[in-house]
C-alpha cells in the first residue's frame, strides 16, 4: 500500500507541476516562451537583428514553426553570421517570415498536403503521412501555446 501510495503521490505531483508549467507558459508571449524554452537563442538572435521581436510579442495570433539552434547551427558555415549582418536584413526577415502564418494553427488544424500562407507571402506545405512535416522539416514538438499564439518546433530551417 506504501508503493501505491508513493506512486499515486508522485503522479499527482508530477500533473500538478505540468499544469502549473503549462499555465505559465500561456501568460508568456511568443517570445518569452521560446526564451524560457531556452532552445532557441539563434532564432530570438536573428528576430532581433531582423527588427521582429515587438511583432511576435504583439497581439497576434501567430502560429511559428521554430528552428532549434541545432537546426541553425545545421546550415553551411557562415550562413548565420552572414545573415545577421545589416546589410542581408532583407533576407533574413524574408526567411524568419516564411516560418510564420497568421492564426493560431493547432496540430489538431492540421491536414495531409494542405497549404498555409506565411506572414513572407509564399507558401509552406503541410504533411502528416511519416510524422508531420512542415516542407521538409520534422515537427518535433507542437502546440506550445502562448498567449499570443503556438510554436510548434521544427528540425530544420525551412526556405522560400
Amino acid at each position: 500500500m506504501t508503493a501505491f501510495r508513493t506512486r499515486l503521490l508522485t503522479t499527482v505531483a508530477a500533473t500538478l507541476v505540468a499544469g502549473a508549467a503549462f499555465a505559465g507558459g500561456q501568460a508568456k508571449d511568443i517570445v518569452g516562451t521560446a526564451k524560457a524554452a531556452g532552445d532557441f537563442g539563434t532564432l530570438l538572435a536573428a528576430a532581433e537583428a531582423a527588427g521582429l521581436v515587438d511583432t511576435l510579442k504583439g497581439d497576434g495570433p501567430f502560429t511559428v514553426f521554430a528552428p532549434t539552434d541545432a537546426a541553425f547551427a545545421a546550415l553551411p558555415e557562415g550562413t548565420v553570421e552572414s545573415l545577421l549582418k545589416p546589410e542581408n536584413k532583407d533576407q533574413l526577415v524574408s526567411i524568419l517570415t516564411y516560418h510564420v502564418v497568421p492564426g493560431k494553427v493547432m496540430s489538431g488544424d492540421l491536414v495531409d498536403d494542405m497549404k498555409a500562407a506565411t506572414v513572407q507571402g509564399s507558401s509552406i506545405t503541410i504533411d502528416l503521412d511519416d510524422g508531420v512535416k512542415v516542407n521538409s522539416a520534422s515537427v518535433t514538438a507542437a502546440d506550445i501555446e502562448a498567449k499570443n499564439g503556438v510554436i510548434h518546433v521544427i528540425d530544420q530551417v525551412i526556405l522560400p
